[in-house]
């Protein structure tokens, strides 16, 4: 019985992990603006914005969801650029969108910004590279291709960005992988 003991310990431990949630339900999620992205009605110049927020459900005790944003000069609309696993055979999305969207819940932070003069020549490298994402069909949370694969990629393409990717970006390595 006491070699049960850690066991039995341990399988509760997954249970409650695996059962416990950061959000109640992806469905009724907030998905609304987190008020970090100057407003495009309001923001002539140009801005190119990378996000991260917590990844949903327990995931997010320990792994971030990434994305980039950006608007040119004079437009009234973000680009989002991101990779979502359920999308089905296409998981790059490249759209107008709000930029910064909560994640399912999850306050997005800022981990690189980039606003004014020469900021269209980084927008126009971003587009290149998200064009070129070698993973655009694939999708697996781990080693990656992954929502991190993506802008890690786009960070190896785009070293003016100037963008390191926290730890928590799991799959960011797997950028590093070439196609």
């Amino acid at each position: 019985m006491e070699v049960l003991k850690p066991l039995l310990i341990v399988i509760i431990a997954i249970m409650i992990l695996f059962s416990c949630s950061t959000h109640t339900d992806w469905h009724t999620a907030s998905r609304e603006s987190a008020g970090i992205a100057p407003d495009p009605a309001v923001t002539n110049e140009a801005v190119l914005h990378v996000y991260g927020a917590d990844a949903w459900n327990w995931r997010g005790w320990f792994a971030i969801h990434t994305w980039i944003a950006a608007k040119r000069t004079g437009e009234s609309d973000y680009t989002v650029y991101d990779v979502i696993g359920w999308r089905g055979s296409q998981v790059l999305g490249i759209r107008q969108d709000i930029p910064d969207r909560y994640w399912y819940g999850a306050k997005p932070r800022l981990l690189k910004a980039h606003r004014g003069e020469g900021v269209e020549e980084l927008i126009d490298a971003v587009d290149k590279a998200a064009h070129a994402y070698p993973w655009k069909t694939s999708y697996k949370v781990f080693p990656g291709p992954n929502s991190n694969t993506f802008t890690a990629w786009i960070a190896m393409q785009v070293p003016e960005l100037e963008l390191k990717l926290p730890f928590s970006a799991i799959g960011s390595g797997y950028a590093s992988q070439g196609n």
